[in-house]
């Protein structure tokens, strides 16, 4: 199975888990996109990780707004460590749109100056995990990569030794370290 087929997917099973209307999306691969998908799992995966690190984003816009920019920083990495394999089959990400998309989806109902003020300071953050080589962020940068495609294994591949829904809580893992990260600076 191609990597992008695998995307496609798991944007599918995800979505089926979410709808509780009992709607059923399509189960045709060819109805899917995996640049869509991309966008659809990383906000998917950064969700479930602010879940299970117990954060509190409604609390934190009032008494830590910034850390919403971690949280889009997060998305975006996640979003890249996802679509980074699709070169291989000529597919070129959009990452400004991936930007908005997961910042829309993260936090829709934020007034657009301040949602703008998140994809900013996440981008920020972004190039400084992206850019440098101190050790901390190049170990993180390579347990999210790694975590990422455990994550499109698990969730495809009948075989795998884990299911996604032993690897989903092992994100919050990571945000927590990002979180402390950025709140010890």
């Amino acid at each position: 199975m191609k990597y992008s087929q695998r995307l496609k997917l798991l944007h599918g099973i995800c979505l089926a888990e979410v709808h509780a209307d009992g709607a059923k999306p399509s189960a045709d691969l060819a109805d899917y996109n995996a640049l869509d998908a991309s966008y659809y799992l990383a906000s998917y995966i950064t969700f479930n990780a602010i879940s299970a690190a117990e954060r509190n984003p409604k609390a934190e816009l009032s008494e830590d707004f910034d850390m919403l920019s971690v949280y889009q920083a997060y998305g975006l990495l996640t979003f890249t460590f996802l679509t980074t394999p699709l070169s291989a089959e000529g597919v070129k990400p959009d990452y400004h749109a991936a930007q908005v998309t997961i910042a829309k989806t993260l936090f829709s109902g934020i007034p657009d100056e301040q949602m703008m003020e998140i994809v900013n300071a996440g981008l920020n953050k972004v190039k400084l995990i992206s850019d440098t080589d101190v050790e901390h962020w190049r170990e993180f940068r390579e347990n999210l990569d790694k975590l990422t495609v455990s994550f499109l294994i698990a969730g495809t591949d009948d075989e795998s030794p884990h299911t996604k829904e032993e690897v989903l809580p092992l994100f919050g893992k990571l945000l927590s370290q990002l979180c402390e990260a950025f709140e010890a600076v």
